[in-house]
C-alpha cells in the first residue's frame, strides 16, 4: 500500500462558538446544584421533627442516602459522551468533575451506612455489628444494597490517585465498569426503603433521573458507536514508526467528513482483533482530519497501546467520537503558545497546522531522540511563519520552567496557551504560566490521566 501522507493545505479553524465562554459549564453546575437542593427539600418535607441522638443519626443517614442516590446517576451522565458536554466542557474537565464527584459519592455512601446503622442500633439497643447484620438480612433489597456499597467503596479505592498510577488503563477501565452494576443494585434499595421518595412527584422524578440516565448511556455509549461503525466502516490502513515506542496509525473509511472532527479532538478506538476488541482507549488526532483518513499517534504506555504497533492493515476499527473541547473554539487571543511533551504533542501537532494567529510551539523532551514530528513541525512552521522551539534536558538542566518559557516566548503573559503532556509537566507548567502572568482562563489543558 502506498504510504498515506497529509498533503492538504492548512484549513481555517472553525469560527469561535457563539456562546460566551463558560456558559455551559456554569449552567451544568447550576443544574446539578439545583437537583441537590431538590433532594434536600424532599427530605425536609418528609421530616416533621428530629429529636434525640438516634433520630439525628437516622436523619443524617436519610440525607446522605438521598444525596448518594442522586450523585450516582449524575456522575454517569457526566461520562455518557453527550455531545454538548464533550464539546463545551471537554473530556478533561468532565473527567475531573467525575473524579471529584466520585470521592463525594464514596464519602456519602460511607456516611449513610455508618449513620443509619448507628441510629438504628441506638433505637433498638443493639451493638453496631449486630444491627448491621439485622439490617442487611431482614430489610428488603438490603443484600443488593450491601453489594452495591462494597462495589462503590472498592471502585473508590482503586480510583485513588496512588492506586490508579500502579495499574494499566485496561485494568482500571474494566474495574470501573462495575459501578454500573452498583448503581443498578442500589436503585432497587432506594425505591424499597426510601420513605422520603413516597409515591408522588419525588418518586416519579427519581424514576425519570435513573431511566433517563440509562437511556442516554445506551444511546451515546452503545447505539451511536454501533451505527457509526456500520456507516463509516473504519479500517487500519497503515502503521508508521515515528520514534522509540511511538507509531502513527492511519485509519480509512467511508464518509469521514460526516464525523465533523476537529484538530485537537480525540477518539476512543476499539480494534477488532484478539486482545483489543473489548477495550476502547482514547487517542488524539495527530493531524487535521482528512476526508480520506484519520491519523493518530500512539506511544507504548501499556498493553493496549503496545499492541497497536503490531496491527495489520485491514483491521476493523470501532471509534467513539470525536470528543474533546481542546480545539480552535477555545482560542480568544491572536498570540498562541502550544506547549507539549511526550505523546502530548499529538493534538498540538494538529493544532499547529490549523490554528490562525501568531503561533509558537514548544516541545519539551529529555533527549533529542524523544522529539516527535521534528521534520513535519519544521515544515509547518516554515509554511506558516510560526515559531518552533525544543526545550531539551532533565528538570535540573532546564531549570525553572517559567524562566525557560519566558526566554523562548517573548510577551508570554499575553499568550493563550494550549497545554498537553504528562501530569507532572502539566502541573509544573500551569504554576509557571500563572506566575508569569497568564490568566487561568487562557490556559487550555488536555489530559487523560484521570
Amino acid at each position: 500500500m502506498t504510504a498515506l501522507t497529509h498533503t492538504r493545505a492548512p484549513r481555517r479553524a472553525v469560527a469561535p462558538r457563539r456562546l460566551p465562554a463558560e456558559t455551559v459549564p456554569w449552567t451544568v453546575i447550576a443544574l446539578i446544584a439545583a437537583g441537590a437542593v431538590g433532594v434536600l427539600v424532599t427530605w425536609w418535607q418528609n421530616t416533621s421533627s428530629v429529636s434525640g441522638a438516634a433520630e439525628w443519626l437516622t436523619g443524617a443517614g436519610r440525607i446522605t442516602g438521598l444525596l448518594a442516590g442522586y450523585t450516582a446517576p449524575v456522575l454517569l451522565l457526566l461520562m455518557a459522551r453527550i455531545p454538548l458536554l464533550e464539546r463545551e466542557l471537554g473530556a478533561d474537565r468532565l473527567a475531573r468533575w467525575h473524579a471529584m464527584g466520585g470521592r463525594y459519592l464514596v464519602g456519602l455512601v460511607a456516611a449513610h451506612v455508618l449513620t443509619v446503622v448507628w441510629g438504628y442500633a441506638l433505637t433498638d439497643g443493639r451493638g453496631l455489628v449486630g444491627e448491621g447484620i439485622e439490617i442487611v438480612f431482614q430489610f428488603p433489597e438490603m443484600i443488593k444494597a450491601a453489594l452495591a456499597t462494597l462495589i462503590m467503596l472498592g471502585t473508590g479505592a482503586v480510583s485513588a490517585r496512588a492506586a490508579r498510577r500502579r495499574m494499566s488503563y485496561e485494568v482500571w477501565y474494566y474495574l470501573h465498569l462495575a459501578t454500573y452494576l452498583a448503581v443498578a443494585l442500589g436503585f432497587g434499595h432506594q425505591l424499597a426503603t426510601g420513605a422520603d421518595l413516597g409515591d408522588g412527584p419525588a418518586r416519579a422524578a427519581w424514576y425519570a433521573l435513573y431511566l433517563g440516565t440509562a437511556a442516554l448511556l445506551g444511546w451515546y455509549r452503545l447505539a451511536v458507536p454501533f451505527l457509526r461503525d456500520r456507516r463509516h466502516r473504519l479500517r487500519v490502513a497503515e502503521v508508521r514508526p515515528e520514534g522509540p515506542g511511538v507509531v502513527s496509525l492511519f485509519v480509512t473509511g467511508q464518509r469521514l467528513d460526516e464525523l465533523h472532527a476537529e484538530a485537537g479532538q480525540f477518539f476512543r478506538l476499539q480494534f477488532q482483533t484478539p486482545g483489543l476488541r473489548w477495550t476502547a482507549n482514547p487517542y488524539s488526532l495527530s493531524a487535521p482530519p482528512h476526508p480520506q483518513f484519520l491519523r493518530f499517534t500512539v506511544k507504548d504506555l501499556g498493553g493496549h497501546s503496545a499492541a497497536v504497533a503490531r496491527l495489520q492493515p485491514g483491521t476493523k476499527v470501532r471509534a467513539e467520537g470525536p470528543y474533546g473541547a481542546f480545539t480552535g473554539r477555545q482560542r480568544r487571543g491572536r498570540k498562541v503558545l502550544l506547549l507539549g511533551a511526550g505523546v502530548g504533542i499529538t493534538p498540538l501537532r494538529a493544532l499547529f497546522e490549523t490554528l490562525p494567529g501568531e503561533l509558537t510551539l514548544v516541545q519539551r523532551a529529555r533527549r533529542p531522540e524523544d522529539v516527535l514530528f521534528r521534520g513535519e513541525l519544521a515544515a509547518v512552521a516554515a509554511a506558516r511563519g510560526a515559531r518552533l522551539h525544543e526545550l531539551l534536558g532533565s528538570r535540573a538542566e532546564v531549570g525553572d520552567l517559567g524562566a525557560a518559557l519566558a526566554r523562548l516566548v517573548p510577551d508570554l503573559a499575553r499568550h493563550e496557551v494550549y497545554l498537553c503532556g504528562p501530569e507532572a509537566l502539566a502541573e509544573d507548567a500551569v504554576r509557571a504560566l500563572r506566575a508569569a502572568g497568564v490568566r487561568r482562563s487562557r490556559i487550555h489543558h488536555e489530559s487523560f490521566a484521570l
